[in-house]
């Protein structure tokens, strides 16, 4: 009797740890969406600052784009800001998620489309992601954008 109870005692708390887990990651992996969402609006409204929230504003910060290499925040802002000088060559985007993959409970990778439409030409691509969960918000420490 005693191991049959210590058998379900093991089982239960498997399972509402497995519970708790599996509410977690549906958690951020709306938390994610909400952020894209965010940059989706913010990109659409011109304003490359508030998009660029949704990136880690370290020095650390990668993005590989079809210009090179960027590292740090603020060479990836500059690079928006060149690339993208006012609101007709920003467009009107739009993503798609492809696949969203907890990586762990702190890193997420994020594979999507991405699509701008513009007046002067539409642009479209692939990106891959990488987030980093810091302070308990969920930010892009790697992009791969092409």
């Amino acid at each position: 009797m005693r191991k049959l109870l210590c058998l379900l005692v093991v089982f239960l708390g498997s399972f509402f740890l497995w519970i708790s887990k599996a509410n977690a990651q549906k958690n951020d992996v709306a938390l994610i969406k909400i952020m894209l969402q965010k940059q989706t609006a913010d990109w659409n409204r011109g304003d490359i600052e508030a998009y660029m929230k949704g990136y880690w504003n370290s020095d650390s910060l990668l993005f590989v784009g079809k210009n090179g290499i960027k590292n740090g925040y603020s060479a990836t802002l500059q690079s928006y800001k060149k690339g993208y000088p006012d609101t007709a060559a920003m467009g009107k985007l739009n993503f798609e998620l492809v696949q969203l993959k907890r990586l762990s409970p702190v890193y997420f990778s994020v594979l999507g489309k991405w699509h701008l439409q513009r007046t002067i030409g539409d642009l479209k691509g692939y990106f891959t992601l990488l987030l980093r969960k810091i302070n308990g918000r969920w930010v892009i420490v790697s992009d791969h954008s092409s």
